[in-house]
């Protein structure tokens, strides 16, 4: 099999989709002629034509209203904010409108919100943030946030055939920086299961996207140190998988959740706090958060790395633990 990008995964997923389903289409600022921000659509203009592949005005409100619209009326959209930032201006249709629907009327709404986000690219403020957690606590939404090339194929192709609104976070860090081989037939990554990237004994580090990478990185330092560390990632965060949470918990009953996104109200906070109302028992010392600080995301490079959780600072959480 041919080793192919995060992104590229992302792109195979949406044209198979498109091949398959007639009613699968895309819209968004640059997705026609221009390819997208990130060459995502790129040839899918030519292929699928103006009624399948819509270049919109800078209206992220209006273009993700109508997408809601569509869906309505029996299509699956997938709309492509070009910087997940600018979900913001479309909040109002997400969580006033699609995630209201079903709970209203009973009525579906097949949408998928594709959400390029997170840092590292110094983006600076305004096109590097994490946008999870301004949704994480809208009932009617899911919220998938993939971190390798299966999940990021996998998890789209699920959220594409779901009949509920679904924001698909993609790290524009990963995007051309993993690699790996996938399956050529069809398949799907149920939304809801979260997986275990790393298996270990003594310390859980529970993650999701891009920090996936910085655990497994911190995990193997921590191993030549003797401790045996689990990484579990998330995959999906609205619903979580607070089974596959639980599991882990009562397995190394020690916890470090780690995320990128600001550390206030974040779904650190909630995993946190599930642990602690059902898994209190099984705990032999707190439950450490690592996550990005309560600012906004620096454009300075310097300033950048000392925002974004780092490989050393899961090192020293999982020592501090380990001393409990």
């Amino acid at each position: 099999m041919k080793e192919i990008t995060y992104l590229e995964a992302i792109k195979q997923a949406m044209d198979e989709e498109m091949t398959r389903d007639p009613s699968v289409f895309i819209l968004g600022e640059d997705v026609g002629i221009f390819g997208g921000a990130f060459r995502a659509t790129e040839g899918f203009l030519e292929k699928y034509g103006t009624w399948r592949v819509i270049d919109t005005p800078l209206s992220e409100s209006g273009f993700t209203g109508a997408a809601i619209g569509a869906a309505l009326a029996g299509m699956r959209p997938i709309v492509e904010m070009q910087f997940a930032d600018f979900i913001t201006c479309s909040f109002d249709q997400l969580v006033t409108v699609a995630a209201k629907n079903h709970y209203r009327w009973g009525a579906a709404t097949p949408i998928v919100v594709r959400a390029p986000c997170g840092g590292n690219i110094h983006g600076g403020p305004f096109h590097s943030q994490c946008i999870e957690g301004y949704f994480f606590n809208v009932p009617g939404l899911k919220i998938v946030f993939p971190s390798t090339v299966y999940d990021a194929k996998g998890l789209l192709k699920a959220a594409v055939r779901d009949n509920d609104p679904v924001i698909y976070c993609e790290h524009k860090y990963l995007y051309r920086r993993i690699k790996d081989s996938i399956p050529e037939e069809d398949y799907v990554v149920p939304i809801g299961k979260a997986r275990v990237a790393l298996e270990g004994n003594d310390v859980s580090v529970i993650t999701y996207g891009a920090m996936v990478y910085t655990a497994l990185e911190a995990a193997q330092r921590l191993k030549e140190q003797g401790c045996s560390v689990e990484v579990i990632d998330l995959r999906t965060l609205l619903p979580l998988d607070n089974k596959s949470l639980f599991d882990t918990v009562k397995k190394t009953n020690k916890v470090v959740v780690l995320h990128e996104q600001t550390k206030t109200g974040g779904v650190g906070a909630e995993v946190s706090a599930l642990i602690n109302e059902y898994c209190f028992d099984y705990l032999d010392g707190p439950i450490i958060r690592i996550a990005a600080p309560d600012t906004p995301v620096p454009y300075s490079p310097p300033l950048e790395e000392a925002f974004i959780p780092q490989v050393k600072d899961v090192v020293s959480a999982v020592e501090k633990l380990m001393r409990y």
